[in-house]
């Protein structure tokens, strides 16, 4: 009996590690089928998890009700199961390459309680080989077991998109790798257990890793690119959006809009995929290109601001800015890896006084993470420029009046970012991407 049937049957079980917004939802609809593990080196986030809230702030109480999950920051529990999941984060460091040290202390962990006939798969973003390479000799090492005769390794890329409600674990087709086609043949009917539109089966480990991989990186270099765009046309003097709507009247023009491009995915993976081209000797020109323009986006964006102020005769030492939204994206908690902060860095490298306020973003985290206290609400009257630097829900309504409030005199620079008030600002001074 293969470890598919037996977990269907109530004769094995799931361990997920790595509660994030990639683990929780993953663990919480496999425990609506079967007996799952849940485990995260972080107690709090555990002990929240444990009175059904989601730290992330993406799931509700319902989302954790009749299912048969048990918490635990303690890796001793993962020994009662025999397919474990991997969903842990995989930063970079501060030089741009990637940080393994989350991945391969899991696989350390994993290594430690590894079983004959368990199955182990990865679902954290990495460089083609990574799992091969570097976790599974990890395992190799801390079991004493070898991959294809004692356990089996698959990798099946999330795909889950923090805020979405529409493109869900459940809607979205699940790609799967593994050592041997039958390990493949039977991760996949693992997860066709909790994933309704099916499963996409490869023929390698190596091929899933890039699958995953690329998506993201193809959405960075077309984003580079309208971002290239919109410098451009910024010094042409017309607006972005408008010549982007004229060109999506073309069948097939690709709607990508500028934008900062942050977050711990498309911010981050291509770094991952550059890396290992370099270490294969081949210095990846197009990739790195889009990195560099994304990169430079925030910095672009309060350099721009500043012109603005100064050129209402306004002295940048002293000028007052408002950013509302801190966030990597809309209408999510998550700031890590946000290009926002590099909007705010670049306004106070003038000297520009800054005030930030972010209706989703948790204060304490913000202030921890970048030094940066978020405001409960600003002070009307009081700034020289606003920038709305995330379209949360909460600020898609706002008029161009409730702008002015904000703004000494009711007049000054108004910066649109994502380009949502453009057909309603008709008094301030507006800019956008």
């Amino acid at each position: 009996m293969g470890i598919s049937e037996r977990i269907k049957e109530g004769k094995a079980s799931i361990s997920v590690l790595g509660l994030g917004y990639v683990g929780l939802p993953i663990a919480l609809a496999f425990a609506k089928k079967a007996k799952v593990v849940g485990f995260d080196i972080n107690r709090s986030r555990v002990e929240m998890m444990k009175r059904g809230e989601d730290p992330s702030g993406e799931l509700s109480a319902s989302d954790f009700e009749g299912c048969n999950i048990e918490f635990t920051s303690n890796p001793e529990d993962l020994r009662s199961a025999d397919f474990h999941i991997v969903a842990v984060p995989t930063p970079i460091n501060p030089s741009q390459q990637p940080d393994l040290a989350p991945l391969l202390s899991a696989s350390k962990i994993l290594g430690r309680l590894l079983k004959k006939g368990d199955y182990v798969v990865y679902e954290s973003t990495v460089y083609p080989g990574c799992t091969e390479d570097d976790c599974v000799p990890v395992m190799e090492a801390e079991s004493g077991l070898k991959m294809g005769r004692d356990f089996n390794v698959g990798y099946s890329p999330e795909r889950i998109n923090p805020g979405d409600k529409v493109n869900t674990l459940d809607t979205i087709v699940k790609v799967v790798g593994a050592n041997t086609s039958e390990a493949t043949d039977e991760v996949a009917a693992v997860y066709d257990m909790v994933v309704s539109a099916g499963t996409h089966k490869v023929s390698s480990i190596k091929v899933a890793e890039a699958s995953k991989i690329i998506e993201n990186t193809q959405r960075d270099l077309n984003i580079a690119l309208i971002n290239e765009l919109s410098i451009i046309f910024n010094k042409v003097g017309i607006n972005t959006y408008e010549v982007l709507e004229a060109a999506d009247t073309k069948w097939n023009f690709l709607p990508f809009k500028p934008g900062l491009v942050g977050g711990h995915c498309i911010g981050i993976d291509p770094y991952y995929l550059t890396w290992k081209s370099n270490k294969l000797g081949y210095h990846a020109k197009v990739i790195n290109s889009a990195r560099y323009v994304n990169d430079s986006m925030g910095f672009y964006v309060g350099k721009q601001t500043v012109k603005k102020i100064l050129a209402r005769g306004v002295n940048a030492l002293g000028a007052r800015v408002l950013v509302m939204g801190l966030t990597f994206k809309e209408n999510v908690e998550d700031i890590r890896n946000t290009k926002v902060v590099d909007v705010i860095k670049e306004l106070e490298s003038f000297n520009v006084e800054v005030d930030v306020v972010d209706p989703h973003a948790k204060a304490e985290e913000a202030l921890e993470e970048y030094g940066i206290t978020l405001l409960d609400s600003p002070a009307k009257g009081n700034y020289h420029a606003v920038i709305v630097a995330v379209n949360h829900d909460e600020y898609k309504n706002l008029e161009e009046s409730d702008f002015s409030e904000l703004l000494e005199n009711g007049e000054g620079v108004f910066v649109d970012v994502k380009g949502i008030y453009r057909d309603r600002i008709s008094k301030l001074d507006y800019w956008s991407l």
